[in-house]
């Protein structure tokens, strides 16, 4: 009779500590994702966008998408008709991947212009639509998007 208890004890113990095993990764995976956001700054001729890890854990850029006019691209600079020696930009995707660390940037597109150079700035970052695919450290896939109109608040 004690015998049967100490197996039925047992098995219970047994559900009991794999339950609690799998709380605990679920836990683990809750707490350590990261959160993707797409920033802007137009002030004093400095211009730029950059997505940020607002989460607790690593963001593992897998590809930034620019649209435009309806038409994708991979790179900001195949949407800008600017002069490419004039900001800096970055191309993620393919074999190109970047990690964002919690409560880190990475700079998409930035430039510094003169006063009378910005409005064309401006006008061309307007139409376009950014797009970022990132993933945690357990492979849970997100994606953030912001429209760039936000530059046309001021004429």
């Amino acid at each position: 009779m004690s015998f049967d208890g100490t197996i039925v004890i047992s098995l219970l113990a047994l559900f009991a500590t794999f339950y609690q095993l799998y709380l605990q990764r679920s836990h683990n995976e809750k707490s350590v994702r990261p959160f993707g956001q797409i920033d802007l700054e137009d002030r004093k001729g400095h211009v730029a966008v950059w997505i940020s890890n607002n989460g607790m854990g690593p963001m593992i850029l897998d590809e930034i998408r620019f649209e435009k006019d309806g038409k994708k691209y991979t790179s900001i600079k195949e949407c800008l008709e600017l002069d490419a020696s004039s900001y800096t930009s970055i191309t993620v995707g393919g074999s190109v991947q970047k990690i964002i660390l919690p409560n880190a940037q990475l700079i998409v597109f930035e430039t510094r212009v003169e006063n009378d150079k910005i409005v064309e700035v401006r006008k061309q970052l307007a139409p376009i639509r950014v797009e970022a695919h990132y993933r945690d450290i357990y492979d849970n896939s997100s994606i953030v998007n912001r429209s760039l109109e936000w530059f046309l608040r001021k004429k």
